[in-house]
């Protein structure tokens, strides 16, 4: 049986950690751990004291992925979808929030794991951490973690990952850009929360407006991404931080940060 709080939430000051609470488990994307992450995800994030969200986990494996008993042939195929659907939801939902989501690994992540490390705006890892898709080992291949794994990653190096199911290193990870920063494991926590930190001293709306923009811009050509982005910065100077900020800035002084989406009158 999987134990009552399949997700914890730790709530300090700005910072929400979610932890992927199902060490015997192996901390499997299973449908109830899905649903549960969702929630937590959306949990009050329009609220103006909730900065950054960082996503960790108890035991020695980071996130195993999904959880293959409930994809035998004895489920359905309304049931593999259903897995499928909420957790592909899941992984663009992250980058659809309006705050950073910080992926704080410690162990092995496998497919759908690795697909959430890679779906992370920012992943800090420990140096025992792994990261695989082993999926074509066992007769599944990881087509929907690859397309995480193929936008966070080189083709050659997302493809032998694939192909393989070899595990990569933390430094691997850290080289080819899967990962922000790599430590030793007892530097996890501040590494994380140093970031954390920085984030919080910023404008949520800023934050906000701007990795909304960044992920918009991804997907778009030159000329466009310019011209969408142009566009931003003039409206980003309409809001009230954006004045605020640059008032502070000539005045040589700290800025105090509405975190509204108001525009300055």
């Amino acid at each position: 049986p999987e134990p009552t709080a399949i997700t914890l939430v730790v709530f300090n000051g700005f910072y929400r950690n979610i932890i992927l609470n199902n060490p015997r488990k192996r901390n499997a994307l299973s449908l109830s751990m899905l649903q549960s992450l969702r929630e937590d995800l959306l949990h009050d994030v329009k609220s103006k004291d909730l900065r950054v969200i960082i996503i960790s986990a108890e035991g020695p494996v980071f996130c195993s992925g999904h959880d293959l008993k409930e994809l035998s042939s004895e489920d359905d195929v309304k049931h593999h979808s259903q897995v499928f659907e909420i957790c592909a939801e899941v992984m663009t939902l992250i980058q659809k929030l309006p705050v950073p989501v910080i992926a704080k690994v410690n162990g092995l992540a496998t497919a759908a794991g690795c697909q959430l490390v890679a779906s992370c705006d920012i992943a800090v890892a420990s140096e025992r951490s792994q990261f695989a898709t082993p999926g074509v080992n066992i007769g599944l291949f990881c087509s929907t973690p690859a397309v995480a794994l193929g936008r966070s990653l080189p083709r050659k190096v997302a493809l032998e990952m694939l192909f393989t199911g070899e595990p990569l290193s933390a430094q691997e990870a850290l080289m080819h850009g899967l990962v922000s920063k790599v430590v030793p494991e007892d530097k996890l926590e501040e590494e994380t929360m140093k970031i954390s930190h920085k984030i919080c001293e910023s404008s949520k709306s800023v934050l906000a407006l701007g990795k909304a923009t960044f992920y918009r811009q991804m997907t778009q050509d030159l000329d466009t991404a310019y011209r969408m982005t142009t566009q931003v910065m003039v409206d980003n100077l309409t809001l009230r931080d954006g004045q605020e900020g640059i008032e502070a800035f000539i005045q040589k002084r700290k800025p105090v940060w509405s975190h509204s989406q108001d525009e300055k009158k």
